[in-house]
């Protein structure tokens, strides 16, 4: 299996300065996710430009847009584990459990050991259960849940099952807690703090957020939008290939014929893939030179499962 990494390869030979593949931005805080792709993709003056995951307006930090053919592999890094570093406020709870919100109750903060800090880093690490915030994007008889919180209502909502792979706490005084998290997609970081104020039995809300990694990728790699500007100016804009983003993918190369049929449509030929190698979800199909072809799924929707076309490159 392919293991090289983009932040060991931030721009390589193979690497385009123009046409497809993921571009890194550091979101700053304030502009949505959409706003940060219409200004890019009038930067750019490309075809396609589109966000491969959101990030909130009030949160900073690694937006990934996918170029051109790069917006095909938005399912990838959505379902990618994310990491960020966070700072949460003990004894202050809102409406929005973030900074954006309506403070509705305020309580004393204990005094916190060492101890307790490990105690609460062991409590929310691990498979965990999450109740989605009323501001969210979610569907309630197909209106946002946001839209509903707005109106001041609240409305049940089912528990969802997330995964906190990474938690380290660092009290930097007696209400503010910073803290990294690498946690599955979907998770809500603003919950995740939300619910460690309540665990603390003092409520706490999330000042500031930043998105540090998604997946292999990280916001080292990134850059600003300022920084996008100055770099068309100088020397045009260094996306990252496909090849590097999706490195750590098994791959198979393939001769051209059957690359031919494939392109067609035709799946018998992914039956010589096999079985999934340790749960994976996705593998690479290359040409001879190591350009990537397309993407192939694994998918559990027949009996013993199957792998499946799920999208097909242009050069």
């Amino acid at each position: 299996m392919h293991t090289d990494s983009a932040r060991n390869h931030p721009l390589g030979e193979n690497d385009d300065m123009t046409g497809n593949g993921i571009l890194l931005i550091d979101k700053p805080e304030g502009p949505s996710s959409a706003q940060v792709v219409h200004r890019v993709k009038t930067l750019l003056g490309v075809k396609k430009v589109g966000h491969l995951g959101t990030l909130d307006p009030f949160a900073s930090g690694l937006l990934l847009l996918g170029v051109n053919e790069g917006t095909k592999v938005a399912d990838i890094f959505l379902g990618s584990p994310k990491s960020y570093r966070g700072l949460m406020v003990l004894g202050v709870e809102t409406d929005s459990q973030d900074s954006t919100g309506n403070v509705v109750e305020v309580r004393r903060v204990p005094a916190l050991s060492e101890n307790e800090l490990k105690a609460l880093e062991q409590k929310f690490t691990g498979d965990l259960q999450q109740i989605p915030p009323m501001f969210s994007a979610l569907k309630k008889n197909g209106v946002r849940l946001y839209q509903l919180a707005r109106q001041g209502k609240t409305v049940p909502r089912e528990p969802r099952s997330i995964r906190v792979e990474a938690l380290a706490l660092r009290k930097l005084d007696d209400a503010e807690i910073e803290f990294d998290v690498t946690c599955s997609s979907g998770t809500y970081v603003r919950t995740l703090a939300a619910d460690m104020g309540k665990f603390l039995g003092c409520g706490a809300h999330l000042k500031n957020l930043k998105r540090t990694a998604c997946g292999q990728l990280t916001v080292e790699d990134a850059v600003t939008l300022e920084g996008l500007e100055k770099l068309k100016l100088k020397e045009g804009i260094p996306l990252l290939s496909l090849a590097s983003a999706l490195g750590p993918l098994r791959a198979f190369t393939w001769q051209s014929r059957w690359l031919a049929q494939l392109r067609l449509g035709q799946q018998e030929l992914l039956g010589q893939i096999g079985k999934p190698a340790g749960g994976e979800r996705w593998v690479r199909i290359l040409d001879s030179s190591g350009e990537l072809v397309a993407l192939v799924e694994w998918s559990e929707e027949t009996p013993g499962g199957r792998w499946r076309l799920s999208r097909v490159f242009h050069a």
